[in-house]
């Protein structure tokens, strides 16, 4: 089944992240190309007129495949509807989570670990959207610890919320949080990163984390999903 994931693609194994891979530039080459396969399926339909979002959701896999060791060479250009994601969802980000449980049964897992509740769901996103909105930060943390939120309202807001531009101030207080993680001097790594750009602060954040096997860190959407959004990124 032709499918385009909404939750971060670092729940999705390596077959899953390579597969919505190939069918994203499927999904692109039908709309772009106007052919006449695929063109009536929900998913294409869901995406069309949707060509930035592609785009988006396309450096999210890249990156994600990057921090996995894969190399993606084949950039998603389209542009139209810049700044408008699809309306809906075929399943919502909940339900989407249910499948990957399902099909992930009796195989390979993803980066993260499917979430069991609401304080796993929450703790994989946090540093997301810290880097977008301290203040929902705040808001959410006090909800989850309070047991006050349902994980289906919580897993569509943090979808949503992961969708939205951060910018690269909030970005490198984010990855600082997360840079606190990482053991001083393992491989190189240095208290002072005052002088490093927020790219090379993320990279080695994703480097020592990926070395040390910080879970928590691996762990986290942020971990890929930030570099979506940085100046230079080519994919």
């Amino acid at each position: 089944q032709m499918r385009i994931w909404d939750i971060n693609p670092g729940y999705l194994n390596r077959g899953s992240l390579l597969g919505e891979h190939r069918e994203l530039h499927g999904i692109v080459s039908v709309l772009v190309n106007k052919k006449k396969g695929y063109s009536k399926h929900p998913e294409t339909i869901r995406w069309a007129g949707r060509g930035w979002a592609l785009r988006m959701r396309h450096k999210q896999l890249s990156c994600e495949m990057a921090l996995r060791g894969f190399r993606e060479k084949s950039p998603v250009k389209t542009r139209s509807g810049k700044g408008k994601w699809p309306d809906g969802y075929i399943d919502g980000p909940e339900q989407q989570f249910m499948l990957l449980g399902q099909k992930y049964a009796d195989k390979e897992k993803g980066r993260i670990p499917l979430p069991g509740n609401i304080q796993q769901l929450w703790s994989h996103h946090k540093y997301s959207v810290l880097a977008r909105d301290p203040n929902l930060y705040k808001e959410i943390g006090v909800k989850v610890s309070g047991n006050r939120i349902a994980f289906g309202d919580l897993a569509l807001i943090l979808t949503e919320s992961l969708r939205r531009q951060p910018a690269e101030n909030r970005i490198r207080n984010a990855v600082q949080h997360m840079w606190g993680y990482v053991p001083q001097g393992f491989q190189g790594a240095r208290k002072d990163t005052a002088s490093w750009g927020v790219r090379k602060l993320l990279l080695e954040t994703q480097r020592i984390a990926m070395a040390a096997g910080i879970s928590y860190i691996i762990s986290s959407t942020a971990l890929s999903e930030l570099m979506v959004w940085l100046p230079n990124q080519r994919y």
